[in-house]
């Protein structure tokens, strides 16, 4: 047994475990009323932080450039004084920019320069004629090391200069260490004009233009040295280089950047530039839609988003946050006043998580589609591929509802599209349009679909709402009085259509996760388990033939009988095909199995009993191994409810002992009674198909008078007061089982010529014989073992000793 429950399990039992174990467990210590609130909470602030989270900001938020056209009216929603930094900066950074570079000159650097070569000659001469010469002196001429470190020293005093030559080399230094000279890296901060400021002189300050004519590079200061030393004749090559190498470094700038003082006259310029404030009051016009954005409007437009930035963010939170918990209130109101669903026995709490997961994941969806409508419309520059708004036409706005529609209502599922409606208000550039908008996809989605009884439905839903979202993308922009040119009708027609193709898609994926999570029986999901190639059907069709042949009748019955009261046929036959399972364990000890033996009778009353009962709690477990839904295990026990196996009671009162006990509770099924009213029909027609099916003779008035007796014991046993039924429905189910029964077990026609054989003969057995003609026949329908509580319990009748008195005819 353990090894063909191993064999039947589905694979989605361990995806619904992992489920439960995310979604449920975390969650089981705590009340129903603590759980409900926690979610209600959840589903508010996540809600809240997918419209207005306060911890970042839209992408695009800037959604407007200079020179750009205005695409709504701009009002200043408040009285808003702020720092125009962005102008501000800009006059600081002007004012800096007019501020001079500031070089200091130094005038009496020739001199220096001159001085410095007569007294470095000088020393040479005496070092001459001299050997003597003091060390610490021969240090403190700047050129002394320069002269004796090379060749120049020897060059110069090889001989005797004249006078002529040596004023002709201190004249060319003067005139190349003359006048204004720059180092040439310092030629990266010139402009326009400088400021000059004399050393010796430091109160006056003299303006010059550049470029200046009378300022001189360094090196075409020494490049002139250079070439006044060469043109004095009586020199030879080698002594102008030796007098070259002696002066080049006494020629040096006589002007130099101040970086200190014009970094401070810079900053000083820009303090003294006051901030630049903007200044608007509550309701003051920016602009109007249709306008050019010019720089004084466009920083307005800063001003009031750096305001709701800064000022109103929290503020615009908790207002989200109250609205939306309102909202939610709202809808919880809504569903509860509707009280369970009864063709989905959805009660009132699981259907308000049902919408708020359905919600959240719609608001999910739109808050990123809505994103990135606006990144997509900032990449493009030409319209209409510009226009955040039109990309925002290819959000799947009807997806929740649709899913609502399949899972619940329509009433819920309209409700939770209005709901959506609102927070896609709340999140779109145009609240007004994209609430109407969302609100008629959602209107398509609820009513434009039948009965979702296969998954193409999704797929002909999602072609509709994209269909008459293209339509209604056109109204929009008619009402909006934008232009309507061939690429703004192209783009808004394919967004809605694409709104329709991700509506379906969503749908899809989210339908079976819903499922799953909530224990949602959907009309498809019940129409997969009708799958006759399952395992546990299979077993059931190949162990069990007379059973699944009586499964079958049952779920017919019940299915017309729901129709009538207005139940959910579909969830009742689907839970027939599954409320015998039990009995693949042990197919032989029930009637509709046997062809002619009987075990029970070679075994004791309260054995028989225990096997008989066990199909039920085994049924039940292998329904829970095997992954089926609750709702469809919930048939097992409730279709025999807390009836007892009268006749075995009976019998094994009459074989006991007198001083031997018997419990009434070891013939006594589980339980519990029927909770809803699919379970209570199938406990109706389980007994009522058993009934007619023991009937020698199924014409009308004993197939009325079996069921009527059924219905009556049921009813005396108080196996209904668990559900909801009325008289009324059970009166209704009476008149569908008689006309139902009466159809499946009508009597045969009689051909001319058939003489049918006489009686006390029997029929051969045939091995083959149809699952139908099992079991025991009863031509008198009072004979038909009825228990008190209105089970047929045929597998109490000893076939070796048919009960005196009663015409028993068994088949083969």
């Amino acid at each position: 047994m353990a090894k063909r429950i191993k064999d039947l399990k589905s694979p989605t039992k361990a995806y619904k475990d992992r489920l439960k174990a995310i979604f449920v467990k975390p969650f089981a210590s705590l009340s129903d009323r603590q759980r409900f609130w926690l979610g209600f909470a959840a589903f508010c602030l996540v809600t809240t932080f997918l419209i207005q989270n306060p911890f970042w900001s839209r992408v695009g938020e800037r959604q407007y450039h200079t020179g750009d056209i205005a695409r709504e009216t701009i009002v200043s929603p408040a009285d808003i004084t702020v720092t125009d930094q962005a102008e501000t900066d800009r006059l600081r950074a002007e004012a800096r920019a007019k501020v001079n570079p500031i070089f200091r000159y130094e005038s009496g650097k020739p001199e220096e320069a001159l001085q410095s070569f007569i007294a470095a000659w000088e020393h040479m001469q005496r070092r001459s004629s001299s050997s003597n010469t003091n060390r610490a002196a021969e240090t403190n001429s700047r050129t002394d090391g320069h002269w004796t470190s090379s060749d120049v020293g020897k060059v110069l005093s090889s001989r005797t200069f004249s006078r002529n030559e040596l004023d002709a080399v201190q004249t060319a230094l003067r005139d190349a260490a003359d006048g204004y000279i720059y180092d040439d890296s310092e030629r990266q901060y010139f402009q326009t004009q400088v400021f000059v400021f004399d050393r010796s002189k430091p109160t006056q300050r003299s303006t010059v233009s550049m470029p200046e004519s009378n300022w001189t590079a360094l090196s075409a200061a020494r490049n002139k040295l250079r070439v006044r030393i060469d043109a004095i004749r009586s020199l030879s090559k080698k002594e102008a280089d030796a007098f070259y190498s002696a002066t080049e470094i006494l020629v040096t700038p006589t002007v130099q950047y101040d970086s200190v003082a014009t970094e401070t006259a810079r900053n000083a310029a820009a303090s003294d530039i006051e901030p630049i404030t903007i200044a608007l009051k509550r309701g003051e016009n920016i602009v109007d839609e249709g306008h050019l954005i010019t720089p004084n409007v466009m920083s307005k437009i800063d001003a009031i988003s750096s305001y709701t930035a800064s000022t109103r963010k929290l503020n615009r939170f908790v207002g989200v946050l109250l609205l939306v918990a309102g909202l939610f209130w709202a809808a919880w109101k809504f569903v509860q006043n509707r009280g369970t669903l009864p063709r989905l026995s959805l009660t009132a709490n699981r259907t308000f998580f049902l919408l708020g997961f359905v919600v959240v994941c719609q608001t999910v969806i739109s808050a990123v589609l809505f994103r990135l409508a606006d990144f997509t419309a900032i990449q493009n520059i030409k319209a209409p591929m510009n226009d955040a708004t039109l990309w925002a036409f290819a959000i799947p706005f009807g997806a929740a509802s649709l899913l609502m529609t399949l899972l619940a209502d329509r009433p819920t599922a309209l409700f939770a599209g209005l709901l959506n409606s609102m927070f896609a208000g709340l999140m779109a550039p145009r609240p007004l349009e994209f609430v109407l908008y969302s609100a008629i996809a959602s209107a398509v989605a609820v009513y434009g679909i039948g009965r979702y009884r296969n998954r193409q439905t999704v797929t002909i839903a999602g072609s509709l709402v994209g269909a008459v979202s293209a339509v209604v993308s056109l109204a929009v922009l008619a009402y909006t009085q934008q232009p309507i040119i061939l690429n703004t009708v192209l783009l808004s027609i394919a967004c809605g259509l694409a709104s329709g193709v991700l509506t379906a898609a969503v749908t899809s994926v989210l339908l079976p996760v819903c499922e799953s999570l909530f224990g949602i029986l959907t009309d498809v999901k019940l129409l997969e388990l009708s799958n006759a190639d399952l395992p546990v059907l299979g077993q059931l069709a190949l162990r069990a033939p007379g059973t699944n042949q009586h499964s079958h009748a049952v779920g017919q019955l019940a299915e017309e009988a729901c129709r009538v009261v207005g139940a959910n046929g579909l969830l009742a036959r689907i839970g027939a095909l599954y409320h015998d399972i039990g009995k693949t364990a042990a197919p032989e000890h029930f009637v509709e199995n046997q062809l002619a033996k009987n075990p029970h009778d070679k075994l004791k009353p309260a054995q028989s009993a225990k096997i008989i009962i066990s199909h039920v709690t085994y049924g039940t477990k292998l329904a829970r191994e095997v992954g089926l839904p609750a709702r469809i295990v919930d048939f097992i026990p409730q279709h025999h409810g807390t009836r007892t196996l009268h006749y075995f009671l009976k019998k094994a009162q009459a074989e006991a002992h007198p001083d031997e006990v018997i419990s009434e509770n070891e013939f006594r099924y589980p339980g519990p009674k029927p909770q809803f009213k699919e379970a209570a029909i199938m406990m109706i027609a389980d007994s009522c198909e058993a009934g007619a099916r023991s009937l020698a003779e199924p014409n009308p008035e004993n197939v009325r008078f079996i069921v009527t007796k059924i219905i009556d014991a049921i009813l005396q046993d108080d196996q209904l007061d668990e559900c909801d039924l009325t008289l009324r429905e059970l009166t209704q189910i009476r008149e569908s089982m008689i006309k139902s029964l009466v159809a499946i077990y009508h009597s045969r026609v009689d051909y001319p010529g058939y003489v049918p054989p006489a009686s006390g003969q029997f029929r051969l057995v045939d091995t083959h014989i149809d699952s139908e003609e099992r079991g025991l026949k009863f031509k008198d329908p009072a004979d038909i073992p009825v228990s008190p509580g209105g089970e047929i319990e045929d597998e109490a009748i000893d076939r070796s000793h048919p009960p005196k008195g009663r015409d028993v005819k068994a088949a083969g």
